[in-house]
């Protein structure tokens, strides 16, 4: 039967407009085309795999295989990002790589989120902090077409200092919760995190909407507590994480680390993970030992970044909801 236009769009419909869908078609080009430029190689490396990581803040989808070698069935962990097997890639002697491929989170939907999305992932050999964000400034200007798209570092202490005047390497996690309440933050006062939760609320509640006026943003070293699969510092006295998080107008696309190579560092990480995730009632994940035996044959002193594809077509195409750039969101697949 026909439908009228004011009826509600059929749900076999894309959620993209056409235009959208060449826009990310010319923008996976370009892409392509800079990391040729570069000479950084394409790869392509397994997304349902026996291991995932043990984040307790990111659950990926599990999938179950059947059938020769696993007759009673195995879990596979559809991955959240293509990192472990890209470093097992790299500690073989790749060299230079990148991918784009799809990543998956359960639990996560909504303006800014798709439990599929599209991700570009990259490794560079022998580069620092300071040397990938210079990179991904450069990714970023000819993704966009924005030559002149000016760039702004910002330390993740300094932000806190001058927008909220807490020292984030000495607050405890009752001062924060207090500085929660006193800006009125919805649901604050009867709500118990951690130190390192009160400030990832803090910075996504407060501190990210003032990020919008500084145009390219690369926030950088976090507290050790929050170096996730980065190397831990130390500077002045404090201990650090290498990594960095990017906002273009405030909206967050893309996080980097200085890569952790050492197994036995990586191994009590995954082991407090889980020690975590008993804490909060969640199921333990299995370790990646592929990924811990390549790391102890030797993963190269590198940089890499996790950068989201379907955000940055919504910064290119002037939109504000991810479903508007997927040609079929989770509700439509």
């Amino acid at each position: 039967s026909r439908t009228t236009d004011d009826s509600p769009p059929a749900v076999w419909r894309p959620g993209a407009e056409g235009e959208v869908l060449r826009a990310r078609a010319a923008m996976l080009a370009d892409i392509r085309d800079y990391f040729s430029a570069v000479g950084v190689l394409e790869v392509e490396t397994p997304l349902a795999c026996r291991a995932a990581g043990t984040d307790p803040a990111i659950d990926p989808l599990i999938a179950r295989y059947t059938g020769p070698l696993y007759p009673q069935g195995v879990d596979l962990y559809l991955q959240t990002s293509p990192e472990f097997a890209m470093k097992r890639l790299l500690a073989n002697g790749s060299g230079p790589i990148y991918q784009i491929c799809k990543a998956f989170r359960d639990g996560e939907a909504g303006r800014l989120h798709n439990p599929e999305f599209s991700i570009l992932e990259w490794y560079r050999p022998g580069y620092r902090v300071a040397d990938m964000m210079t990179e991904v400034a450069a990714v970023l200007r000819c993704a966009l077409h924005r030559r002149g798209l000016e760039t702004e570092t910002q330390s993740y202490a300094g932000l806190f200092a001058a927008r909220l005047g807490i020292d984030v390497f000495a607050v405890d996690a009752e001062s924060l919760h207090q500085v929660a309440v006193q800006h009125r933050l919805s649901g604050a006062e009867g709500l118990k995190l951690d130190r390192d939760g009160w400030l990832d609320l803090l910075m996504s509640h407060l501190i990210e909407p003032q990020l919008e006026a500084l145009g390219m943003v690369f926030v950088y070293d976090y507290p050790a507590s929050q170096a996730a699969l980065s190397r831990v510092v130390e500077i002045d006295g404090l201990r650090v994480g290498q990594r960095f998080e990017l906002y273009v107008d405030g909206l967050e696309l893309a996080n980097g680390y200085f890569e952790l190579g050492d197994a036995d560092e990586q191994r009590g990480r995954f082991e407090a993970d889980n020690t975590r995730r008993r804490e909060c009632g969640l199921a333990e994940r299995p370790m990646d030992e592929y990924l811990l035996a390549a790391l102890a044959h030797g993963l190269p002193d590198c940089s890499g970044v996790a950068l989201g594809v379907d955000r940055l077509l919504m910064l290119a195409s002037g939109l504000s909801d991810i479903r508007q750039v997927l040609a079929f969101d989770w509700e439509r697949a």
